[in-house]
């Protein structure tokens, strides 16, 4: 098996906390379209496949584009006070990037929400690469995203492996032959992910550092 030289991450329920501003966000737009405010438990199992398809899911298709436009503002311009790091997330970014492995963050958020969130958390600077589903034809679980990352930085499927939190992210793995290593922190339960078939399933991500060290 070819060495591991790229760590390949999720952003929301993988390393950080970003369902608070989702939440806000969200019920912003319902209110201005005076429709009735969505749960948090709804929001965290509707997130994951950009936002585009999250308001669709409660706006529909006649108001998606003004609704996104809504969105979009007033999620950037809050984020600063919505989100944070998963426990041990920081540690690992930090640690994975002392010991010389190259990072990067895969996403179905918009690129500049991303941008946001690591500007915020000051960890930017860990990231070779930050690509994003607004940027590309497809959204995950189709492979274009980690294919575009691995390509861009000139490594192979066997050369990273992929961090995320939901069944979308395994079968994203899977289809571009990048192992992925679940994480329980985010919005698809356990069983789902466990159907998926992940190379490996952690509770958090702290143990990530150990788990890419033995291979």
């Amino acid at each position: 098996m070819a060495q591991i030289k790229l760590v390949i991450f999720d952003l929301d329920g993988t390393l950080v906390n970003a369902y608070a501003a989702v939440y806000r966000s969200l019920n912003y737009v319902m209110q201005k379209f005076k429709l009735p405010a969505v749960g948090h438990a709804v929001i965290k199992r509707s997130v994951g496949w950009g936002d585009r398809n999250l308001l669709g899911r409660f706006v529909g298709p006649q108001r998606l584009e003004q609704a996104l436009s809504l969105y979009r503002r007033h999620h950037n311009a809050t984020l600063g006070n919505g989100v944070h790091f998963l426990p041990g997330a920081r540690k690992v970014v930090r640690q994975l990037k002392q010991q010389g492995y190259r990072l990067a963050v895969a996403s179905n958020r918009t690129t500049s929400s991303s941008e946001v969130i690591l500007r915020h958390l000051k960890v930017r600077d860990c990231f070779d690469c930050v690509v994003c589903g607004d940027r590309l034809k497809n959204f995950k679980p189709h492979p274009e995203i980690l294919k575009h990352i691995l390509q861009k930085l000139s490594l192979t499927s066997g050369q990273a492996v992929y961090v995320g939190d939901m069944a979308i992210d395994v079968e994203t793995g899977r289809r571009a032959r990048v192992k992925t290593i679940a994480v329980l922190t985010g919005s698809s339960p356990r069983a789902e992910i466990i159907k998926a078939r992940p190379f490996k399933v952690i509770r958090d991500i702290r143990p990530v550092v150990s788990v890419i060290a033995r291979l």
